[in-house]
């Protein structure tokens, strides 16, 4: 095995076991929660501990990577990783299970940033982009596999085999990595920014609890200070970052209207898919009568799309400019997230979910290339790796407020179909939202 094969190998096979596990358990979702008895807040807990960790400790992950070995931090965090979802899998009651997922997410936060840097440091730079097309190529696969083979294993063994089949695929990668030569970033110096993941984690978590726990408590005092206290940590993170010598978060790339205007329509948008994609398989197994297979199933046209047609939609924005594909795009989104709301009652697969589903592919299809190569175009040269971190950092937080936040939208719905239908008009708002911002702070073209 060549060592550039060994490379992407290696790192595809790393970063695919936070992609699965990103996509595989909402279709499990279900059947844990039949086998522990358990409410949709613990569900939210199972989904949300595994973002929180990887939301807020990515950036910091990055870091780790360039200062201590970027093969060194993804190896740690891929055995990290396995032993979590070993705990996972054979997790006697549902505490266990949450605690191996926030564990896994933070072996994720050191793996999924490691996997592209160990590219970008080992393979030399006329065939990175080659590199970096097959790694996308190959994530947008399992990404697309992932709900398809977790229904499968829920159908066919059990829930638990969805944690029990990383534990291979960990193993190839652990033998892999070893043949790699470790790499340091060029300016690997300066303290880690502890201080800004705690505060960012903190806040994080207890904005979560906050939301997560309203619809059981109402307004009582916890959930106030959940949200209040989750408030003030975030406010406290972000004074923590100006200060800061090394922030995980320069605030200074913020400055960019173009930066910030497309990380508020990563948010919107991330936030409504999420959100969505955590309530569909509640509707269509506990309701229409879906197995967890033909649940997975349902999800394909979307991943299809994502990794079919991703790269000729990044072609398009680099020819006619984003900003047209970045409106385009959230309001095809937008006119799916409507469909599916309104036939939210239909239980057949062919009237009631494809023609949204589709539509929902169509438009982020449309917008997923387009809004990294904003990002990036938005900050100078030499901050293009951090204003990437960020995005992806952003659209993972988005994901862990909209499984609490839309959660509790879809607890005073009152039966599932009801849920279901007012968070994917929530996600419809949201996304037209996000097609207001790119029309008013993304430019009709990338600088060159």
């Amino acid at each position: 095995m060549t060592g550039r094969t060994r490379v992407l190998a290696a790192t595809i096979l790393g970063s695919s076991l936070a992609f699965i596990d990103g996509s595989v358990v909402n279709v499990a979702l279900p059947a844990i929660q039949d086998s522990f008895g358990a409410g949709t807040a613990a569900m939210q807990w199972v989904v949300d501990a595994y973002l929180l960790p990887l939301g807020a400790l990515v950036l910091l992950g990055g870091a780790m990577g360039d200062r201590l070995g970027r093969v060194s931090v993804f190896l740690a965090g891929v055995v990290l990783f396995t032993v979590a979802s070993l705990a996972c899998g054979l997790a006697p009651g549902l505490g266990w299970l949450v605690l191996g997922r926030a564990v896994q997410g933070v072996g994720a936060a050191l793996l999924v940033p490691g996997s592209l840097a160990i590219i970008g440091a080992s393979i030399p730079a006329g065939e990175r982009g080659a590199a970096i097309g097959t790694w996308s190529g190959a994530g947008a696969l399992t990404t697309a596999a992932g709900p398809l083979l977790g229904g499968w294993l829920v159908d066919a063994v059990s829930w638990r085999a969805i944690f029990l089949i990383n534990l291979p695929l960990a193993a190839t990668v652990i033998w892999l990595v070893r043949g790699i030569p470790d790499s340091r970033g060029p300016a690997a110096s300066g303290p880690l920014d502890w201080p800004g993941a705690l505060l960012a984690a903190a806040g994080l978590g207890a904005l979560t609890t906050g939301f997560i726990e309203a619809p059981s408590r109402g307004a009582d005092t916890l959930v106030l200070l959940c949200l209040a206290g989750g408030a003030g940590l975030l406010a406290a993170f972000v004074a923590a970052e100006a200060r800061q010598p090394t922030p995980m978060m320069p605030l200074g790339v913020f400055r960019s209207a173009r930066f910030s205007g497309a990380n508020v329509l990563t948010l919107l948008l991330y936030f409504a898919l999420t959100g969505v994609l955590f309530q569909l398989p509640f509707l269509l197994i506990g309701t229409h009568g879906y197995s967890a297979s033909a649940a997975g199933a349902a999800l394909l046209p979307l991943s299809l799309l994502l990794g079919g047609l991703s790269r000729p939609a990044g072609r398009l924005g680099e020819r006619i400019g984003p900003r047209p594909l970045l409106v385009a795009g959230p309001l095809l989104a937008g006119a799916g997230f409507l469909l599916l709301g309104l036939r939210a009652g239909d239980g057949r697969y062919w009237t009631g979910v494809l023609p949204g589903m589709l539509a929902l592919a169509g438009g982020m299809t449309l917008a997923v290339a387009p809004l990294t190569a904003a990002v990036m175009a938005a900050v100078p040269e030499g901050q293009a790796g951090v204003a990437s971190g960020i995005n992806n950092a952003v659209a993972r937080v988005a994901g862990l407020l909209a499984v609490s936040v839309l959660g509790l939208l879809a607890a005073g719905a009152g039966d599932a179909t009801a849920g279901f239908r007012h968070v994917a008009y929530a996600g419809a708002v949201c996304a037209a939202a996000a097609a207001a911002v790119a029309a008013g702070t993304i430019g009709p073209r990338v600088p060159a």
